[in-house]
């Protein structure tokens, strides 16, 4: 068994880190000020090949496997975990439209996606269907040769912002069976958006509602086959946790630094922070973790890579391990800081505020539970 990255690998994880100390990382505070990522700096991120990381080669994506992109995600995410998230969303999106989507639907809308000129959002969240997703209500209804869809979607990253929406709506029935996926166009008449959330965290990615009334598609918009939209969402899913468990990986391992880098310069009682004892404890303790929810999450990711039976319940248990013990990590560095922490120049309370919705989103952490132990049980038979 060999746990060391290939020469490859390590270059890639390499390029995403220097082109988030160059181009994130000194201007995220600003960006979180001002609600939004520059497009520039994101069509930058798509011309190195981060925009369509898992989409073929051969439909002019980057062609890498699921570990790769978590290397990559956690490269970016050492520089601000709100922009490498909204980065894995778009590539979530990205990856659903090259597998799912019809020859036509693909060339005219991957292209533009893997150089982040079109910018997609995925829409799955419902304000009255969060962790129970197949019970959404956004309805798709056949009109002519296409659908109108008619509904709203909550807590959508990129919402207002976002270019192209891949959008869950129910279309036959109830239950899982009956949803399927369509893309809908930004200025599509019908198509508006809420007002921008006041976010805890992520404030440097635009989120708001996505509001549906009566939109009208092209059949040539429904990704796949009716009624599989739901199968479509939640294949997307096993590699959108592994990527927001690298984003809070990432954000971690930059709140150590931080803590590392300040216990090492700040003075008490005559002696630096790092070396009491205690302290010291704390730290190794952090390290510890996290390299332990490191070698979990490239596990998981290695097993998504190769279609194991059981990857779903490792990106599950990947997820839920790797973004508690990211934001217990970040808490931790806060709390070495003492009231330096606290303050935003120090860079650890963006970090902890951040990392706190990564143990909500894309399935709560209580949601990755009951996908283990139902894992668990159906093996025992």
């Amino acid at each position: 068994m060999d746990f060391a990255l290939s020469d490859e690998q390590a270059a890639i994880r390499d390029m995403a880190r220097d082109f988030g100390r160059e181009r994130i990382a000194p201007f995220a505070q600003e960006w979180e000020a001002a609600g939004a990522i520059p497009r520039a700096v994101l069509r930058e991120a798509g011309g190195l090949g981060f925009a369509a990381m898992y989409v073929p080669e051969s439909m002019g994506g980057a062609g890498l496997t699921r570990l790769d992109a978590a290397l990559i995600i956690e490269a970016l995410a050492m520089a601000c975990p709100a922009v490498a998230s909204f980065i894995s969303i778009h590539n979530m999106c990205a990856a659903m439209i090259a597998r799912h989507g019809s020859e036509t639907l693909r060339a005219r809308t991957l292209p533009g996606a893997a150089t982040m000129e079109t910018i997609l959002a995925y829409c799955l969240t419902e304000p009255g269907s969060g962790s129970d997703a197949a019970a959404l209500r956004t309805r798709a209804e056949r009109d002519g040769d296409g659908w109108r869809l008619t509904g709203t979607k909550a807590f959508i990253s990129g919402g207002g912002f976002a270019d192209l929406y891949v959008v869950m709506a129910r279309s036959v029935g109830d239950g899982p069976k009956g949803i399927s996926t369509f893309l809908v166009e930004n200025g599509t008449p019908g198509l508006s958006f809420g007002a921008p959330e006041r976010k805890m965290g992520w404030k440097a990615q635009p989120t708001a509602q996505v509001q549906l009334d009566g939109v009208r598609v092209p059949a040539a918009n429904l990704l796949g086959r009716e009624g599989e939209g739901f199968t479509y969402a939640m294949q997307g899913l096993d590699g959108g946790r592994l990527n927001i468990a690298a984003a809070a990986l990432g954000g971690a391992q930059a709140a150590l630094d931080i803590a590392l880098a300040y216990t090492g310069e700040r003075r008490a009682f005559g002696k630096a922070l790092n070396e009491f004892q205690a302290l010291q404890f704390r730290l190794a303790d952090m390290e510890t973790g996290l390299q332990a929810a490191r070698t979990f999450l490239y596990q998981a990711a290695w097993k998504l890579d190769r279609g194991a039976t059981d990857a779903t319940k490792h990106c599950a248990m990947a997820k839920r391990l790797v973004t508690d013990t990211a934001f217990e990590v970040a808490n931790d560095a806060l709390q070495l800081l003492g009231g330096y922490g606290y303050l935003a120049d120090f860079g650890v309370e963006k970090l902890v505020r951040d990392l706190r919705v990564h143990q909500i989103l894309e399935g709560t952490n209580e949601i990755m539970r009951v996908i283990v132990a139902r894992a668990l049980l159906a093996e025992r038979g």
